[in-house]
């Protein structure tokens, strides 16, 4: 992303600066630079403003989640992916969602509670727990999942056939880069 481009659509400098350092009676300079003399903007940004697209995305579904369903955000996201793929151990989960043991395992237990997965042991070995969604589960991921892919058409109903596709493969490139970068 270049310095001099505008601030992205929709993002917002933080409250008493700029979106330019040196603009404005709040801004200050930005002590925040690279090797290449280039200043960190945070509003151009690309892991700020992936979180930020993502935590809007996230409270939208969140609110209608728990409205309706009595859920929160990682319990769906183990719901959806035993709903894809069960039966997993809680660590496939965590791997599969990228969320941590402690958020998975509080997801499963509040499930469980509400009868909504239930554990198995594996036949092939008995040490490991399996996962799956129960009759209930099943019930509740079928009237979710045509909610979410409502939504998410919704979200991308102005991109083209051809933008939609590069969004789908530039996801995926730097969901690949990101697991191979160290900061």
């Amino acid at each position: 992303m270049s310095e001099s481009a505008s601030p992205a659509p929709g993002s917002n400098p933080a409250p008493g600066t700029s979106a330019e350092p040196g603009s404005g009676s709040g801004s200050r300079p930005n002590p925040a630079r690279g090797e290449d003399g280039k200043s960190l903007r945070l509003e151009r940004f690309l892991p700020y403003r992936l979180s930020i697209l993502a935590n809007r995305i996230s409270s939208t579904l969140a609110r209608a989640y728990a409205e309706t369903f009595d859920l929160t955000i990682p319990e769906w996201r183990v719901m959806a992916v035993l709903g894809r793929f069960a039966p997993l151990t809680a660590n496939a989960i965590c791997e599969a969602t990228q969320m941590d043991k402690v958020t998975v395992s509080r997801a499963v237990q509040r499930l469980e509670r509400a009868r909504r997965i239930e554990r198995t042991t594996d036949a092939a070995d008995r040490r490991r727990v399996l996962l799956r969604l129960s009759a209930d589960g099943l019930d509740v991921y079928g009237r979710i999942a045509p909610l979410a892919l409502d939504y998410e058409e919704r979200l991308i109903a102005d991109l083209t056939p051809e933008e939609r596709d590069a969004l789908v493969l530039l996801i995926d490139r730097l969901t690949d880069m990101a697991a191979r970068t160290e900061v």
